[in-house]
């Protein structure tokens, strides 16, 4: 790919499956053990190159300045590490909900290092972008990455896996979560036991933070009541969206048309592959 002129790019949601907080480190980090399923829910990013060197953020959440935007500071890392003398604009379209453990704003990260990487001509390898992607934050690398994950330690190892085909009914309640918060809460179990994979398939998981979102959201929680009453109701990351999962698109459409119209609800396909991956793939012909 050469520079040139503005391109489109997917940045792909996720779920977590189950999420234990099994430690926590001197650093203050903490061990964790969850499952990445990725989401055929995107943004969409628009990514031109500059001459100048300058980075840009000219489109982009209203609420969410430049300079916070994980998106301008994947760039800017990705210009640092690769000392590339060009910029970009970079214009974020968003469809997933700010604050909702749908990952949204580290996928926008992932896309804007793996894109950059291609249209700046970089050529750094996938895992040095997977540890540059760490260092924004914890969702980022299985994003990089590009495929659903079995994730340990800070959520930097990652085993690809391929899950079975899912439809998932996602709840948002309208409101953002805090992952900070959560993580700093006094009341969050912190000592969950290490479990295997095969364990999660024949037994199940939970969501550690489920109970402390609850405390501190009465309307993720009136979510998560509402849900649990017609079928098996989790909810993703630190919140505030939650979900559950169908076998069949119908069976998910059906679910979601009695969603109340006080939150908002997506039906989204679970994938085993990003669809910027499959993107960048197409491009370079390979």
């Amino acid at each position: 790919m050469k520079a040139g002129g503005d391109t489109r790019w997917p940045a792909p949601a996720k779920l977590n499956l189950f999420l234990h907080v099994t430690g926590r480190r001197a650093d203050g980090y903490h061990e964790l053990q969850t499952l990445f399923q990725l989401i055929d829910l995107t943004d969409t990013l628009e990514i031109s190159v500059r001459d100048d060197g300058r980075i840009e953020r000219p489109e982009g959440p209203k609420d969410l300045a430049p300079e916070a935007d994980l998106t301008v500071r994947a760039a800017r890392a990705l210009k640092d590490a690769s000392g590339t003398r060009l910029g970009a604009s970079l214009g974020v379209r968003k469809r997933i909900p700010l604050g909702s453990g749908l990952g949204g704003g580290s996928s926008d990260a992932a896309t804007a290092l793996l894109v950059l990487n291609e249209l700046w001509d970089c050529r750094l390898a996938l895992g040095e972008l997977v540890a540059l992607g760490a260092t924004l934050g914890a969702d980022v690398p299985v994003f990089v990455q590009g495929s659903s994950a079995w994730a340990e330690g800070v959520g930097e190892r990652l085993t690809p896996v391929t899950l079975p085909s899912r439809w998932y009914v996602i709840i948002h309640p309208r409101v953002a979560v805090s992952t900070r918060e959560v993580f700093q809460s006094p009341e969050l179990t912190r000592n969950s036991p290490l479990i295997t994979l095969r364990a999660f398939f024949e037994s199940g998981g939970r969501n550690d933070c489920e109970a402390v979102v609850r405390s501190r959201s009465p309307e993720v929680a009136e979510a998560l009541e509402w849900l649990s009453r017609v079928a098996p109701a989790h909810l993703t990351g630190t919140g505030s969206c939650v979900f559950t999962a169908f076998e069949s698109a119908a069976e998910a459409e059906r679910l979601a048309g009695r969603v109340p119209d006080r939150w908002g609800s997506f039906v989204a396909r679970g994938l085993d592959r990003s669809p910027l991956h499959e993107l960048l793939r197409h491009t370079r012909g390979g």
